[in-house]
């Protein structure tokens, strides 16, 4: 059980939303927020998934089906957990894709689309809850990545959303602190969900590269214990989470490693490994998302 301070906030009979909730992370840490007596409405795609994993959790608990890229649908999402639970006391916005290209093996859509799930939706998410989420002097949960402060030949579009988030709840946390309300972002490196194996497992390059990261950059965390992280700081209410919390010297020495020494070190690896990635991309035939990707299967032109 995690250890709790004089600071630490009970869950019990606390309100939480959260995207992305159908599997993975989200769902996991839906478990564990219901555990410690909270009332949990999962968000999400995947309406068969949302809804075992509501049946699990019991029936204070309920699941909508909605895109975190649709204000209305959000908005909606948010009125019907208010009316459930009377009310909003936490909002994580978890919900996130990460396309298998890179940005000249990439379709414009799957580009867009990375931007608009990671970041976009993130923000309609917190914008929807905001008003219910002040009214009880709540806390907002931004899902951020280690990919804000470090780069990866693949992950272009991935890293700026997730960088662009970092900076939205920065901003918003000055926004909203006249209210009472606190805003957190987390920054896991590599979790062990269906996104990450499935990237490993279609492209061996990607995987051999992260075999090679250094320090905490190379390390592997549990759906579990990252859940664990970031239930904790739903209870203590920090500005930041780092999963494993060694992510945090990575956090602070950012300058140096996408700096110019630090981009140095890697192109020497890029000249040999992008091409054999984009060689493996191709060999997918056009498919750029992991095959438990909600986005799989979804293709428009450019």
């Amino acid at each position: 059980m995690a250890r709790r301070t004089r600071n630490t906030r009970s869950l019990a009979g606390q309100a939480v939303l959260i995207t992305g909730a159908a599997r993975g992370i989200g769902a996991e840490l839906a478990r564990k927020a219901a555990a410690r007596g909270a009332r949990v409405a999962l968000v999400g795609l995947e309406p068969e998934l949302l809804a075992q994993v509501a049946a699990e959790l019991g029936p204070e608990h309920l699941w909508v089906e909605a895109d975190v890229t649709d204000a209305d649908a959000m908005a909606a999402a948010v009125t019907r957990a208010v009316d459930v639970f009377g009310g909003l006391d936490v909002v994580v916005a978890n919900a996130g894709i990460a396309p298998m290209n890179t940005v000249a093996t990439a379709s414009a859509r799957a580009l867009a689309r990375t931007i608009e799930v990671n970041l976009t939706g993130a923000m309609l998410t917190a914008h929807a809850a905001l008003p219910e989420i002040s009214e009880r002097r709540g806390h907002v949960l931004l899902i951020s990545s280690a990919a804000a402060f470090s780069v990866l030949p693949g992950l272009s579009a991935y890293c700026a959303a997730k960088a662009g988030l970092e900076r939205f709840g920065d901003v918003l946390r000055l926004e909203v602190a006249h209210r009472g309300v606190t805003v957190a972002s987390a920054h896991p490196v590599w979790i062990d969900t269906d996104m990450v194996r499935d990237t490993k497992a279609a492209l061996p390059t990607f995987k051999a590269t992260l075999d090679r990261l250094p320090g905490p950059l190379g390390s592997y965390t549990s759906v579990s214990d990252c859940a664990d992280a970031l239930l904790r700081n739903l209870e203590n209410r920090g500005r930041r989470v780092f999963v494993p919390r060694s992510v945090g010297v990575v956090a602070a020495w950012r300058q140096a490693i996408i700096g110019a020494l630090g981009e140095k070190l890697v192109l020497t690896q890029a000249k040999t490994a992008v091409p054999q990635l984009e060689q493996e991309i191709a060999a997918l035939g056009g498919e750029e998302f992991g095959a438990n990707s909600v986005e799989r299967g979804r293709r428009t032109a450019g």
